[in-house]
């Protein structure tokens, strides 16, 4: 313990004396922390809301005008046959524009001046829970919109598409920028502790010829980027933070606060991401002290 509190004090000692290169090399902590963790972050959130789309997923099914009740009777009967199906529910055009005020609230207004229903009747079509992915769901609004007396199928599959290709650009462009900033971690505290042993070369000369060891000479520049990685990523989890309340405070209409239901990363994933941007700076310390011991 007296050892491992010697180590540190030195290393404090180096941060205060280089506080330039510390500030620096934290800054790059903090900027790669907050670019891995808010993509981390945007692709919790995306899971849930398509989770949550997965699980109550709905195929409006769209009628042709002219349809007698046992025409609808005998469509509802052969689509509750086909594969996956669990349940069709007929809704009449005139519950669809109720539904519609509703969902509009105060906006509804503009549906007063309209001469004729424009809604069609449709079956609501649910799905089965475990047939809920995205082939099946395609799958069943294919053979839906073929049967005689459907006009369209609506499921939201341009939207659920835009949703998912831009999840998926987002995972990529997050994952590229994060290892980008990380290699810069690595090559800023590798200079980092190059400099600092440069700067400190005749102590470390003196120490080794008192008998030091080399693990007692280069141990505070472990401890020193330990730190500098420790107090970036806790940083960069604050600025995350910060920005998610915002971006929350923003989301006040009902109907959005309904889909989405942001949360922010738990305790577990968070101690996670600071460990592993610690490992990072550990990495980086020890490229530059290796590089320096063949010296």
């Amino acid at each position: 313990m007296p050892i491992l509190k010697l180590h540190l004090r030195r290393a404090l000692q180096d941060i205060r004396s280089n506080r330039t290169l510390s500030l620096v090399t934290t800054s790059t902590f903090a900027l790669s922390i907050l670019i891995v963790s808010a993509a981390l972050l945007f692709f919790v959130n995306m899971g849930d809301l398509i989770d949550g789309w997965r699980q109550g997923i709905r195929i409006m099914t769209y009628l042709q005008d002219g349809l007698t009740a046992t025409d609808r009777s005998h469509l509802r009967a052969r689509m509750e046959n086909l594969y996956g199906v669990q349940r069709a529910a007929f809704i009449p055009k005139d519950q669809a524009l109720s539904r519609l005020e509703n969902q509009m609230g105060r906006q509804a207004s503009i549906l007063e001046n309209l001469d004729r229903n424009p809604l069609p009747d449709a079956f609501e079509i649910q799905m089965i829970a475990a047939h809920q992915s995205w082939e099946k769901v395609e799958e069943l609004a294919g053979t839906l919109e073929k049967l005689e007396g459907v006009s369209e199928v609506e499921y939201g599959q341009r939207w659920i598409k835009r949703i998912i290709n831009v999840f998926n650009l987002f995972q990529l462009t997050g994952t590229i920028m994060g290892a980008l900033f990380f290699m810069a971690a690595i090559f800023i505290v590798g200079n980092t502790v190059r400099l600092v042993l440069y700067s400190r070369r005749e102590e470390v000369e003196i120490m080794r010829l008192v008998g030091a060891t080399e693990r007692f000479i280069l141990a505070p520049f472990y401890f020193q980027s330990l730190i500098q990685a420790a107090l970036g990523g806790v940083a960069g989890l604050v600025i995350l933070y910060v920005m998610y309340r915002l971006i929350q405070s923003r989301i006040a209409t009902d109907m959005a606060a309904s889909v989405l239901q942001l949360r922010f990363l738990s305790p577990a994933t968070m101690l996670g991401i600071v460990v592993c941007g610690m490992l990072v700076g550990w990495l980086g310390c020890h490229l530059s002290v290796k590089q320096y011991v063949r010296i």
